[in-house]
């Protein structure tokens, strides 16, 4: 039996098992800590029984969450043998730190969003350590940035689609948001660092770039950049113009300038697709959430940009349930959604965030209202989703395959984020990662059907999902 362990922990040894949770931000952060791991030795392991180092990239952002993140954490730890080191990451650590130690008996490191890119140094140490209580890093007061991040490239590459970080934190001031707290202020990567990992990953066979941030329409504020987003989607479409789509995820409500409505028309790169946030349509309401409040720009603004772009693609999330949402201002957004006519709605129920404006406020909903309005909310959205995929009928719409089998392929057109929106599944078996013209033939609330009209003009063999892009030399 000894033999047998000791064979085991051999095994083990130099191997790491990565758990992401939560958004692509998170998946970005949780790949670039697996270049770092692997660039120092170690490899990836999809069987935590066969790691020596356990990760678990937390989120935090609400409370299922948090929750989700928690019981992840506890597992892995009620199974852990002895010469293995169970690590937190994320989120949840940089918010909660000792507090989620105590929750988690067994935990051996505590590491945040801030200095992600020391994992290799809190292992080392781990290894070394010459007592069995957790080592913290969690900086509080330092950012990541450009060349802090020891080469490790800011992409998450998913089948024929790559994310791509163009900055971390946030400096809006939300009332309901923590992400201020955990992220720190908005830090923008270096433009050069940005369009060099978009070469890469064309050269990898990337079909569709994927720009995120927490809100990309600040990017570049901080650098001094007047029109940052614009500037950035300019370069790009310029510098690398033979990535065949680049979507923008994630923009500000008033920071959707005349500039970026113009590049986004005029470069057939970018997807027509914009994922603006607005978290509700009472004035009233987003004064108390502190969100901007100006309504009418936001009838305007997509007025403008629907002009520009008649098949733009527009998603949207609410927050309902917030404190003190009256009768009146929940039938305010109602008779928003209805009025603004978007593609796609995400609605969240109201989530209690403690040390944010939010939580101070009075009037807490009971959990059942908010349900209820997150399901009429969501009522009166489907029927505009349908309505808005059967205006598609008959006509030609371009996609990216995903995957085929049993007779079907399924398929993202230009309207459809990956894991957030709906599919196009189309007759017939087509193999993943090309993209091809279809014909709509039918429409559902979230999808479409589709038969094949043509293939396009870019075809890539699928790079396997482990894949990872190597760091760059120190």
């Amino acid at each position: 039996m000894a033999n047998r362990t000791s064979e085991q922990q051999s095994k083990r040894r130099d191997r790491y098992y990565m758990l992401s949770l939560g958004c692509a931000k998170n998946t970005v952060d949780s790949e670039s800590m697996a270049q770092l791991l692997e660039g120092a030795g170690l490899h990836g392991t999809d069987d935590a029984r066969r790691a020596e180092v356990l990760i678990v990239n937390t989120c935090g952002f609400i409370n299922a969450a948090k929750e989700e993140s928690l019981e992840a954490l506890r597992e892995l730890a009620a199974h852990k043998k002895s010469d293995q080191l169970l690590i937190a990451a994320g989120c949840l650590t940089q918010r909660y730190g000792a507090e989620i130690v105590a929750r988690v008996p067994g935990l051996d490191g505590i590491i945040g969003t801030r200095r992600w890119m020391d994992i290799v140094d809190l292992v080392g140490k781990l290894r070394t350590r010459k007592h069995p209580e957790p080592i913290y890093h969690l900086p509080s007061d330092v950012l990541t940035v450009g060349s802090d991040e020891h080469g490790a490239r800011r992409v998450s590459i998913q089948g024929a689609s790559a994310y791509l970080k163009i900055a971390d934190g946030c400096r809006r001031p939300c009332a309901f948001c923590a992400i201020p707290l955990i992220k720190g202020t908005a830090v923008s990567r270096p433009i050069e660092s940005i369009i060099n990992e978009a070469r890469l990953l064309r050269d990898h066979g990337t079909q569709e770039l994927i720009l995120i941030a927490q809100d990309t329409t600040d990017y570049g504020h901080d650098l001094g950049m007047k029109d940052g987003l614009a500037e950035l989607l300019d370069r790009l479409t310029t510098d690398v113009p033979d990535l065949p789509w680049i979507r923008v995820m994630y923009a500000y409500p008033g920071a959707v300038t005349d500039r970026l409505i113009d590049i986004m028309a005029t470069r057939p790169q970018i997807t027509h697709y914009l994922d603006i946030p607005l978290q509700h349509g009472s004035r009233s309401m987003l004064l108390r959430m502190r969100r901007p409040a100006n309504v009418e720009w936001v009838h305007q603004t997509i007025g403008k940009m629907r002009t520009a772009i008649p098949d733009l693609a527009i998603r949207t999330t609410f927050i309902v349930g917030y404190p003190g949402e009256t009768d009146a201002e929940f039938d305010e957004l109602l008779q928003f959604v209805k009025t603004m006519q978007f593609d796609r709605v995400g609605t969240f129920t109201y989530s209690f965030e403690e040390n944010t404006p939010s939580a101070d406020q009075a009037n807490h909903l009971p959990e059942d209202v908010k349900i209820a309005r997150r399901d009429a909310l969501m009522a009166v959205q489907q029927n505009i989703s349908l309505q808005r995929n059967q205006a598609w009928v008959g006509q030609s719409i371009r996609v990216l395959t995903e995957g085929q089998g049993d007779g079907l392929t399924i398929a993202r057109s230009f309207r459809d984020a990956p894991e957030i929106d709906g599919l196009v599944l189309i007759d017939g078996e087509v193999p993943a990662g090309q993209l091809l013209d279809v014909r709509v033939t039918g429409a559902m609330t979230y999808d479409l059907t589709a038969t094949v009209e043509r293939t396009g003009p870019y075809a890539i063999l699928p790079l396997p999902a482990t894949e990872r892009i190597p760091i760059l030399p120190q």
